[in-house]
């Protein structure tokens, strides 16, 4: 076996391999659409040519990724970039690539009414705009089977007295009750923050305290999305995962990563070890017998904007990255780690961490891939494909 002596070694720090593979094939992870497609920062978006220019070139692309990672099994959709005619059709040919519609994305900040905002905007038929499309949303969902809607507020102000800090909250809460009783008993709704853009001085749903609150007055099936990049310089953030996990309100992720705000780019790229130790805190809940069903339904999703780089190639490549974080977190080994802890050897407990993180995981994941059926490495299987230079061609005829 190619990758033997890698394993021989795992198994020599007493991982157990077999859980191991299992988990990591049982991993998913869904890309977004408009990963797919041209996309960039508000300066210029420098065109592709293999770009995906619609919904069905999103989804081919998509399959492509699933059928090369083999644990993609859905593409996120927005609402109205993708919208078709016809949404049966659509969900029937994404089942024909073997892959699924997953959550639904309503958009709410390119509308010119949406200026002042959307549901906290201070005229009721802009308000009433906003709650029409997000409706229009859930019956988009019914019909693709999609159990997940995702929903962003870029709502905020962007000047001290603009409007009423607490009005507009209370905005928020009379219309986001609207949606939620809405929607069917086996969707969820994940409310997600962000602490700035478009609104510079203050957003109505800056950080994960705020989605909490309202998930907690909404309900059951509310609960908060984190998005990597959405949080201020030094934040935290495998803390909040914590904090959530335990509360049994983390709904799900947007992985990306970012150097200074939200920039979307492919996770893992600048901070690997954030990734490795969120993942950690999710792997430790599934082994605690009062928590493990909190982490049962968290939805794993990608969310970045691809400007420069080559749009499918870079998909696969998040996707690995994120692989990567989850098998380092996967063979950490737990029982030296807590013994560390309650003995209050934080050297030791810091030692064991690292110890995963810095271990190269690229031969479990090429063995785990070899047991399904797929080639060891995605990138090189990618290329070998051709895929990006038939785009490119078939892609340019109009």
């Amino acid at each position: 076996m190619r990758y033997e002596k890698q394993l021989e070694q795992l198994l020599v720090q007493g991982i157990e391999l077999e859980t191991v593979i299992k988990k990591l094939k049982d991993q998913h992870i869904e890309t977004p659409s408009w990963g797919y497609g041209n996309a960039g920062t508000r300066f210029k978006v420098f065109n592709d040519p293999g770009a995906a220019r619609n919904i069905w070139e999103k989804i081919e692309d998509a399959a492509l990724v699933h059928q090369l990672t083999g644990i993609c099994p859905s593409i996120a959709i927005h609402i109205p970039w993708d919208v078709v005619d016809d949404f049966n059709e659509l969900r029937d040919f994404a089942g024909n690539l073997e892959i699924k519609i997953g959550a639904i994305n309503p958009n709410l900040f390119q509308e010119e009414e949406y200026k002042l905002g959307s549901i906290t905007h201070p005229n009721l038929k802009i308000q009433k705009k906003a709650l029409d499309h997000i409706l229009e949303c859930i019956k988009i969902m019914e019909i693709v089977d999609s159990r997940i809607l995702n929903l962003w507020l870029p709502d905020g102000t962007n000047y001290p007295g603009q409007d009423s800090i607490r009005m507009r909250k209370q905005r928020m809460e009379t219309n986001l009750e609207k949606i939620y009783d809405a929607l069917p008993i086996n969707v969820r709704m994940l409310i997600e923050y962000k602490l700035f853009e478009p609104a510079l001085y203050m957003t109505d749903l800056s950080d994960w305290g705020f989605a909490y609150a309202m998930c907690q007055k909404l309900g059951s099936r509310a609960e908060v999305l984190v998005d990597i990049g959405h949080h201020a310089h030094g934040t935290n953030i495998e803390q909040i995962v914590a904090f959530l996990i335990d509360e049994g309100q983390l709904g799900g992720f947007h992985f990306n990563d970012r150097k200074y705000a939200d920039d979307d780019l492919i996770a893992g790229t600048v901070n690997p070890l954030q990734l490795f130790l969120i993942y950690h805190e999710i792997v430790e809940a599934e082994k605690d017998p009062k928590k493990a069903e909190n982490s049962k339904s968290i939805a794993f999703m990608i969310d970045q904007s691809p400007n420069i780089e080559p749009k499918v190639e870079g998909m696969i490549q998040t996707v690995i990255n994120i692989q990567m974080a989850y098998a380092k977190a996967l063979i950490v080994d737990s029982k030296t780690l807590h013994q560390a802890q309650q003995a209050g050897d934080l050297l030791e407990a810091n030692r064991v961490l690292m110890g995963a993180f810095n271990t190269d995981v690229r031969p479990l994941l090429a063995y785990m891939r070899q047991e399904i059926g797929l080639k060891p490495d995605p990138i090189e299987a990618y290329c070998e494909y051709g895929y990006y230079e038939k785009a490119k061609i078939e892609r340019c005829i109009q």
